[in-house]
């Protein structure tokens, strides 16, 4: 036999074995079951969780209108692409003479001729399935035309409600392209079958196309300028969000003189010129001549580049730019009022405000909660010092950024004690199961450290106590939460690990997650999560449910995808529970005539990459507003959306369409309301447009002579603008402080001050107000930037500074620089933070504070009282460095201080005696300050102005009595005394609640 290897022997390679055939059809259909499950397996993972949060009609109305939208348009492009192709293949000539072009493409018509009819529905069915998937993601441009509700406002060109711009224009314009693409995709598949059937030829003698196919393109190209004619019809009212830069505004959105007197004129004409063109398509077949639509066609195209470009380009050159700003008044006019509306801030407050570079009592009395209030504790150093004092265990973790709140009329800085996985062995089962929550809240006064530097808490340990009183404290829901866990069924995670190393377990009871019990759903989870140990594993026991999707933001993002979700949440402590608050925005881009802008730009400052979240980044809008407050449970990730704009129409859209999933304004309970606050994302964009929209004459807008800008964050090495401030303040037209969010502008391309903002952030009558102190041009008042250069320059601070850091291996580190409308001036201050190199923990060592202009004295002090009395001149004082005159009217409290009692000489000074007149002078002003003391404490300010005269009275017969005598003056009162009591004495006010 001749052998079988060797340099002769080919081996014969024939068709695989039947059971490598079976092996290969089997691991295929493995493959493509394997797919279908993992499909399967985001559908009813997702399904089951929207089913577990209570909000399955969310999923529900999603997925059906998604299906619905896919099914007709995807099916209406296969019916309309199919009829075109068949339309075509019937139409073909015979052919009998062929030419040699012909000749070429009968093999493939051979070819393709037994598959046809599968040709025919393949195509159609690719097609279709294309368009469908596309449609199917316009499923709110469908929810918001079938639901629309009225704004009740109309456009000032059109008159037509601004419901038709947001919800109407954009369902027309969908409706338009799709019809395009049909008409293209139709066009271009009818021509390859007209080719390939000889009904067009590019090649031979006679007719270049067959009448059926001259009939059925003319008709296509007809039906394409029809649409072509439908759309400049639609342009008309699209130049109403035409979007454009103009003065410096980047999304200027709008009619302009040229767009109103030049391109809608244009657009008409135009409109007219495509009907006729379309007619004389639709008469080619009966004409049998293409020569009137392509004349016709020529004169379209020809109109659209005089009518709708030259000719603008005309008016633009010669009736606009000789006078413009006469021309463009009254559209400017249109933009500035629609851009203040649609932002809401066309109720925006602008009182003129000239601060003063001095202050006495009287002109503090009415901004004595304000200087009480100044926050010295910054929420976005703090939080390692909240790290070091209070996470207590390797395993919890404060965010980098802390929050602020109000409790009772305490300003608080909280942080939420959460799950750190990286303090912990990793494994699937520590990971999962064993460390699944995080433990309590933790307060701090926002207006007081200790004598150390550190926060003074109200609500701290572990377990917390305090202020809060009795709560649930299990955080199994938070910001830093972003894995799942598996929790229930008897499991016992670990809750805590007490002071002696004990751990104390827990056994999940809330309601939230989803039951494991099915094998089905476990497998399902296994491919979501790509862990095969949630199928077999047997720690998951009977009752175990597997919670994710665990950060606040992504809980209500996901059942109210509609939303744009502010990107800051924020803890509440109420009724028992700890409560995360979200902010719920309602955007459109189709209001017409304001201006557009991107949220992420203008929500981005120099605490971003700090707090790692956007406002929706790229999203491009002109209307906005904060509809909606949503809570997030802490412990079971209940989500409760309230309607909080009870007339916002698109809002009301949103709840036409999602019925049920948003509760009333009413049901939002009394424990929570006080804790809503302003959002910050919303002030940002506000903010960014009160640049320069508070012009609200159109003239001073197109001169642009006072547009300004939101400073840069002096207190940084970024070049990010300064973060919005919640503060206590009474702005300059206010009767009373109230708690509000704050920011500065300056001048652009300038550094000093231009004005000051704030906006009401409690929920009351004033919620919501925009109030703006602008400051007149040449009044020297120094913005930020200058601020702080002015710090940074001052030989005391310098020195006092670089003591700070010499021999303890540190750094400094800048808090808050806040700036206050006091007194009918400016108070400037900043907390200075030193930091260890290696433990990096804030401590608070010294106030930084100014007041007025470059001139303005400069206070580096120990604590907050010094720093004021050194800056307005000993008005406001914890410890004054000298009496106050006798009959001077008290002045506002600092954060109360106990006073100690005055050291009395007790031996007689050189060169003179103690004499029976001194000693009752001493004995005096021990009491008075002893009754100002108690006075102070019990509230009792009338008590309190009798006890400081009598203290001065005292120490003035204390100085004359020694003069007398002959001896040196006896020291005076070294303790702390009160300042002044606060316009409103706290004896008649509520008393106040928590920290």
């Amino acid at each position: 036999m001749p052998e079988r290897s060797g340099p002769g022997f080919r081996r014969r390679v024939g068709p695989p074995s039947r059971r490598a055939r079976v092996g290969l059809l089997t691991l295929g259909v493995l493959a493509v079951l394997f797919l279908l499950f993992v499909m399967f397996a985001g559908f009813w993972t997702d399904w089951l969780w929207f089913r577990s949060v209570h909000y399955s009609s969310v999923f529900t109305t999603q997925l059906w209108t998604k299906i619905g939208l896919f099914a007709v348009f995807g099916l209406l492009m296969a019916v309309i692409v199919g009829f075109n192709v068949w339309l075509a293949h019937r139409l073909r000539p015979p052919l009998s003479a062929m030419s040699v072009e012909q000749q070429s493409l009968d093999r493939y018509r051979s070819g393709l001729a037994p598959f046809k009819r599968w040709a025919l529905l393949g195509v159609a069915l690719v097609i279709g399935l294309v368009a469908g998937a596309a449609a199917s993601g316009q499923w709110r441009t469908w929810l918001l035309w079938t639901n629309g509700t009225p704004f009740g406002t109309k456009d000032p060109q059109f008159g037509k409600d601004v419901s038709f711009y947001a919800f109407d224009l954009p369902f027309y314009e969908f409706l338009l392209g799709f019809a395009f693409s049909a008409v293209i995709v139709s066009l271009l598949t009818s021509v390859m079958v007209h080719y390939l059937y000889g009904g067009l030829r590019l090649q031979g003698p006679g007719r270049r196309a067959s009448v059926g196919a001259q009939g059925h393109l003319a008709v296509l190209l007809g039906v394409f300028v029809l649409l072509k004619a439908v759309a400049y019809w639609l342009d008309r009212y699209a130049l109403a969000v035409k979007t454009g830069s103009y003065k410096g505004v980047s999304g200027w959105t709008g009619l302009r003189y040229v767009d109103a007197n030049a391109f809608l004129p244009a657009k008409t004409i135009l409109f007219f010129v495509a009907v006729i063109c379309a007619v004389l398509f639709f008469l080619t077949p009966v004409r049998r001549t293409w020569a009137p639509a392509l004349i016709g066609l020529g004169l379209m195209v020809l109109s659209a580049v005089l009518i709708g470009g030259v000719y603008p380009a005309i008016v633009q050159q010669f009736q606009v730019k000789p006078n413009e700003q006469a021309k463009e008044t009254p559209y400017i006019q249109k933009n500035i009022d629609a851009t203040r509306e649609a932002y809401g801030i066309a109720d925006s407050q602008v009182v003129q405000y000239e601060p003063a570079n001095a202050t006495n009592a009287d002109a503090l009395k009415p901004d004595a909660q304000t200087i009480s209030d100044i926050r010295l504790l910054d929420p976005n150093v703090v939080g390692p010092t909240f790290q070091q004092n209070e996470a207590l265990r390797k395993y919890y973790a404060f965010p980098k950024s802390l929050d602020v709140d109000r409790y009772g009329d305490q300003d608080t800085v909280l942080g939420v004690r959460e799950l750190d996985l990286n303090g912990i062995q990793r494994n699937w089962i520590n990971d999962h199961f064993n460390y699944t929550h995080g433990y309590g809240v933790i307060a701090a006064k926002g207006n007081q450290v200790d004598a150390n530097g550190n926060p003074v808490y109200t609500e701290s340990a572990l377990p917390t106590k305090g202020a809060f009183g009795d709560y649930q404290q299990r955080i199994y829901y938070g910001e830093k939460t972003s894995t799942y866990s598996i929790v229930g069924g008897g499991y016992q995670d670990i809750d805590y690990t007490a002071e002696d190393g004990t751990p104390v377990h827990f056994s999940y009871d809330g309601d939230s997650g989803v039951g494991l019990g099915n094998p089905l759903t476990r497998a399902a989870y296994a491919v979501k999560f790509a862990e095969p140990q949630i199928l077999y594993s047997s720690a998951i026991r009977d009752g175990a449910k597997i919670i994710y999707d665990r950060t606040p933001k992504e809980r209500v993002e996901k059942v109210a995808p509609w939303l744009s979700i502010d990107a800051d949440p924020y803890p509440v402590v109420e009724n028992g529970r700890v409560m995360w608050v979200l902010d719920g925005y309602t955007t459109s881009d189709g209001y017409p005539f304001s201006s557009k802008t991107t949220l992420g730009d203008v929500t981005k400052d120099s605490l971003t990459n700090q707090r790692g979240e956007l406002l929706t980044a790229a999203n491009q809008v002109n209307y906005i507003r904060n509809s909606v407050k949503a809570t997030v449970d802490a412990y079971t990730g209940e989500v409760t959306l309230y309607q909080w704009d009870e007339t916002d129409p698109v809002l009301k859209t949103w709840m036409k369409a999602f019925p049920g999933t948003v509760k009333a304004k009413a049901d939002i309970p009394t424990e929570l309301a006080p804790h809503l606050r302003y959002p910050q994302d919303m002030f940002k964009v506000q903010r960014d447009l009160l640049a320069e929209y508070h012009m609200t004459d159109a003239g001073g807008f197109f001169n642009g002579t006072d547009i300004w800008q939101v400073p840069t964050d002096p207190t940084t090495n970024s070049n990010e603008v300064q973060p919005p401030y919640y503060l206590t303040v009474r702005m300059p037209d206010a009767k009373e402080a109230s708690f509000s969010l704050t920011t500065t502008f300056s001048p652009q391309g300038r550094d000093n001050l231009a004005a000051f903002m704030s906006v009401s952030a409690d929920p009351g009558p004033d919620y919501g107000k925009i109030r703006i102190a602008k400051i007149p041009t040449g009044a020297g008042a120094l913005g930020p930037k200058q601020v702080q250069a002015k710090f940074n320059s001052d030989p005391l601070v310098a020195n006092q500074l670089t003591l700070l850091k010499t021999g303890t291996d540190s750094d400094i580190e800048y808090g808050n620089l806040l700036t206050l409308p006091v007194g009918g001036g400016l108070l400037n201050v900043e907390p200075v933070y030193l930091i260890g190199r290696s433990a990096k923990v804030p401590v608070l060592k010294k106030v930084l504070a100014t007041y007025g202009n470059e001139n303005a004295v400069v206070a580096v002090e120990d604590n907050l009282e010094k720093a004021l009395a050194k800056v307005l001149g000993g008005a406001v004082t914890g410890a004054p460095a000298t009496p106050t005159a006798p009959g001077t009217t008290p002045t506002a409290p600092t954060t109360p201080t106990a006073p100690t009692t005055p050291t009395a000489p007790t031996t007689p000074a050189p060169g003179g005696t103690v004499t029976p007149e001194l000693q009752k002078a001493i004995a005096d002003a021990v009491k008075a300050n002893n009754d100002s003391q108690t006075a102070f404490k019990n509230g009792d300010w009338v008590a309190w102005g009798q006890a400081q005269k009598a203290l001065n009275d005292a120490l003035k017969a204390v100085e004359a009595a020694e003069q007398k005598a002959g001896i040196t003056p006896a020291p005076t009162p070294t303790g702390t005394a009160p300042a002044t009591p606060p316009a409103t004495p706290p004896a008649s006010s509520a008393p106040s609640s928590g920290p």
